[in-house]
């Protein structure tokens, strides 16, 4: 069944983004900033224990060390740079986590970092070394586009296992691809045509683009992002949808 999940804990120092407290009980997964685009140490141990008290699988969501650009500016990095950063912000929060008495499940990078992965296999590659040197166990989520076979061979290579995302409230084009935030719809503010969207996708399986060509993609989670202003109302409309198709 499709999990939904979402990016939590960007707030920093004494500023919050987002409803955290009220988007937690609706989700299966929580996207939890380790500190490069946002979150320092009090925010994320916050985090971790908002998650465990709702039961939600909590995911490390490492960036590029952007904290000004909120990790979403490419940088280029040695593969060296990429695996240091990467274990680096999962043992954060893996550390916050083991003192509360749970653990991180998965890891799916944010931003830039995310972006470009499904763009360079290099840096891919980096990531998923990254991760079965700290633990083979756990997943890495990455978008699902339809040309996923170059990923699968180089997940398989380190022993780690891909789950592959869709977005709720994101434009796609034909080739299966994010729009570019750059772009005017990037990001679909309308909740009645998310739902819509996310309605044809459970029922048919497919995902139109934003030209209207029909997508066809695995899915085993669906990303709503926590710092657009109606997150909430669209995570529970989500919550309903997504419990009503299974229970059907």
């Amino acid at each position: 069944m499709l999990k939904l999940n979402c990016d939590l804990g960007e707030g920093f120092g004494i500023y919050r983004i987002g409803e955290d407290n009220k988007i937690m009980p609706y989700i299966d997964m929580a996207n939890l900033a380790c500190g490069f685009h946002a979150s320092d140490p009090s925010h994320m141990q916050e985090s971790v224990r908002l998650a465990k008290m709702y039961g939600v699988s909590i995911g490390a969501h490492p960036s590029y060390p952007d904290l000004q650009g909120f990790g979403r500016r490419v940088m280029q990095c040695t593969p060296e740079e990429i695996e240091a950063f990467m274990l680096y912000q999962i043992g954060a929060l893996d550390a916050m986590c083991r003192v509360e008495g749970t653990k991180v499940d998965y890891v799916k990078p944010h931003g830039a970092l995310y972006n470009q992965m499904m763009k360079e296999p290099l840096l891919f590659e980096s990531i998923v070394h990254s991760i079965a040197k700290y633990n083979i166990d756990l997943p890495l989520v990455i978008l699902s586009t339809p040309q996923s076979q170059q990923y699968e061979e180089i997940a398989e290579k380190y022993g780690i296992r891909l789950m592959y995302e869709l977005f709720a409230d994101r434009a796609y084009t034909n080739e299966g691809r994010l729009v570019s935030r750059s772009e005017k719809g990037a990001v679909i503010e309308d909740e009645s045509e998310v739902l819509g969207r996310i309605g044809r996708l459970l029922e048919e399986g497919v995902l139109e683009s934003n030209d209207g060509a029909l997508l066809h993609l695995k899915a085993d989670t669906l990303c709503v992002h926590g710092d657009t202003k109606t997150a909430r109302s669209l995570v529970i409309a989500l919550r309903d949808m997504i419990d009503a198709y299974r229970d059907s």
